[in-house]
C-alpha cells in the first residue's frame, strides 16, 4: 500500500545520520555518582516505563519525599497527574512540590535536580510547568535555572528527534507528530512538528522559534559530550533548548553534558519524555520480566483486573486483540451517559464493582468506558469530563478490591493509570520494578497501603502494537 501523503519510511529520515557515538551506561552511572538526585514530576504514571528498581511516590509529603531521597537510587519519580489537571490547579501542584521537595532536600542533605516529565506525543501544560517549577525555585532560595532542557524522546516506542523534528513511528512510516492523532487533542492540541515552532506555538510568540538552542545530532555523535556542555552554558535566563535523539546513546552524551555543564554552574530544568530518565538515571535497557521474577510479586489471588479508559483508537484495537485472544475473560462497561448523570452515576458504579469482584473468583475481569469519546465544548470541559469518567474507573476499581483483592491490576490509559494507583488503590509508595513489555509498560510493587502485595501495572494509552495488552495479560497469567 502506498504510504499517507506525510508519512516517509524511516529509513528515508534516518539517512545520512552521523554515526553513533556508543556510550555505555555504565560510564553515565561513574559520573552522574555524585550529581544532584534526578527527581522526575511525572504528569501522568507512564514515566517509569523506562527504568527498573526506581522509587515511586504519589503523594508529595515531606516525609514521603525524605523516604525516596533515603533509598539507593539515582532517581525517583514523583507522581503529579497534572496531565488531567486545569491549568492553576497543575501550577498549584507543581508549586506544592517544589516547596516540599526543597525542605526534604536540606533536611536530608541531598541535592536534587527537577526533570518535568511530560508526554513524548508533546502533550502537557507545556510551558505552564517549566515557568512554574523556575519561578518557585528562585522562591525558595534554589538557583534561578538558566536554561530549559527540551528531549521528548521515547525510543521503543519510535518518538524520535531527528534535525529538530519529532517522528512518531506508525504502520505506515515515521509521521511528524504535528500530524498525529495525538496534535488533535481536544486539551493540549498544536500543529507544529518541528521543535523550535512548536515551542514559539506553545508560548504563544514569547520564545520565537529562531531564539531556541538546537542540539542535533551532529552536535551529539561528531562533535560528543564537552561540545554540547559547552552550548548548554551559554542559555541564560530560561531560555530552551531542543535535542536530538535517536538512540539510547544519543540521550547518554547529553547526560555526560549536562553533568559537565552543571558541574561548571549551569543551571537547567529538564522536560523530556521517558527516554531520558533512564539515560540520566545511568541505566541501559532492561529486558522484560520474565515469568520467575514475576510470581514473587503477583497476588496470591487467581484472577486479575484490567482498567482500561484510554479512548485513543490504538487501545481499542488492544481492547479488541485482548478479546479475540483470551475468550475466558469477563468484560463490564462503564456508560459515560450514565456516569454523567448524577442521579443514575452511584448505582451505576456500584452494580459495576459488585458484578466485577464476583467474577474474579473464576475469571480475569475487565472494566471498561464506553469506547466512544464524549467531549466538551472547550477544553476546560473536555478535560472535566474525563476527570469525570476517571473518578468513576477508580471508585469501581477501589469497590472492587475492597471486595476481592485481585492477583494484579492492569490500568490502561495514562489518566487512568495515575488515578488508579493515587485513590483506587491508594498507593504512597512503590518501587517501579521493570516492564512487561520492552521499554512501555511499567509493573510497579506497591509498598503500603490497601494494594500492598497486588502488582500495578502502568500502560500509557498510545504506546504497544494491537496484540500489547494481550501479551500483558499473557505474561501475568504464565507467572500464576
Amino acid at each position: 500500500m502506498p504510504l499517507p501523503r506525510h508519512a516517509l519510511p524511516e529509513p528515508e529520515v534516518l539517512a545520512g545520520l552521523p554515526p553513533v557515538r556508543e556510550i555505555p551506561a555504565a560510564e553515565v552511572a561513574a559520573r552522574i555518582r555524585s550529581a544532584p538526585r534526578l527527581v522526575v514530576l511525572d504528569d501522568d504514571p507512564t514515566g517509569t516505563q523506562t527504568v527498573k528498581d526506581i522509587p515511586v511516590l504519589t503523594t508529595w509529603t515531606v516525609d514521603d519525599l525524605r523516604w525516596a531521597l533515603r533509598q539507593n537510587s539515582t532517581a525517583f519519580f514523583i507522581l503529579t497527574n497534572t496531565r488531567s489537571l486545569a491549568p492553576d490547579d497543575a501550577a498549584t501542584r507543581n508549586r506544592e512540590i517544589v516547596r516540599a521537595l526543597h525542605e526534604a532536600s536540606q533536611a536530608e542533605g541531598v541535592p536534587y535536580a527537577i526533570a518535568s516529565r511530560g508526554d513524548s506525543t508533546l502533550r502537557g501544560h507545556f510551558p505552564l510547568e517549566t515557568d512554574v517549577l523556575a519561578e518557585e525555585l528562585t522562591a525558595q532560595g534554589a538557583p534561578t535555572p538558566d536554561g530549559v532542557v527540551l528531549v521528548p524522546a521515547y525510543i521503543e516506542a519510535g518518538r524520535l528527534t531527528v534535525d529538530s523534528t519529532h517522528w512518531m513511528r506508525t504502520a505506515d512510516g515515521l509521521l511528524p507528530v504535528g500530524e498525529s492523532e495525538f496534535a488533535r487533542d481536544a486539551t493540549f492540541g498544536y500543529r507544529s512538528s518541528r521543535l523550535p515552532d512548536w515551542i514559539e506555538e506553545k508560548t504563544q510568540g514569547r520564545t520565537p522559534a529562531d531564539k531556541v538552542l538546537r542540539i542535533t545530532l551532529t552536535d551529539l555523535r561528531v562533535e560528543g559530550p564537552s561540545h554540547v556542555a559547552a552550548l548548554l552554558s551559554t542559555l541564560r535566563d530560561g531560555a530552551p533548548a531542543v535535542v536530538d535523539a535517536v538512540r539510547d546513546d544519543d540521550l547518554r552524551v547529553l547526560a555526560l553534558a549536562l553533568a559537565e555543564a552543571e558541574e561548571n554552574g549551569a543551571h537547567l530544568l529538564y522536560r523530556v519524555g521517558p527516554s531520558f530518565v533512564r539515560a540520566r538515571s545511568g541505566q541501559s535497557a532492561h529486558p522484560p520480566l520474565t515469568p520467575a521474577e514475576l510470581r514473587p510479586l503477583r497476588g496470591d489471588a487467581p484472577h486479575g483486573l484490567i482498567v482500561v479508559g484510554s479512548h485513543v483508537s490504538l487501545t481499542t484495537r488492544q481492547l479488541n486483540r485482548l478479546r479475540d485472544r483470551h475468550h475466558d475473560l469477563t468484560e463490564y462497561e462503564l456508560d459515560v451517559a450514565q456516569l454523567l448523570d448524577d442521579t443514575r452515576r452511584d448505582a451505576h458504579i456500584h452494580e459495576l464493582a459488585s458484578a466485577a469482584a464476583a467474577a474474579l473468583e473464576t475469571s480475569d475481569a475487565v472494566i471498561r468506558t464506553t469506547r466512544t469519546l464524549v467531549t466538551g465544548t472547550d477544553p476546560g470541559t473536555s478535560l472535566a469530563i474525563s476527570r469525570s469518567v476517571s473518578a468513576a474507573l477508580v471508585e469501581a476499581v477501589r469497590l472492587v478490591n475492597a471486595a476481592r483483592r485481585p492477583a494484579f491490576v492492569i490500568a490502561k490509559g495514562g489518566i487512568t493509570s495515575s488515578d488508579t494507583a493515587t485513590h483506587g488503590l491508594e498507593i504512597r509508595r512503590a518501587w517501579a520494578r521493570g516492564t512487561l513489555l520492552p521499554g512501555i509498560v511499567s509493573l510497579w510493587q506497591p509498598v503500603d497501603g490497601p494494594a500492598a502485595g497486588i502488582p500495578y501495572v502502568v500502560f500509557a494509552g498510545n504506546v504497544g502494537g494491537d496484540d500489547a495488552l494481550a501479551d500483558a495479560l499473557a505474561l501475568l497469567r504464565s507467572a500464576a
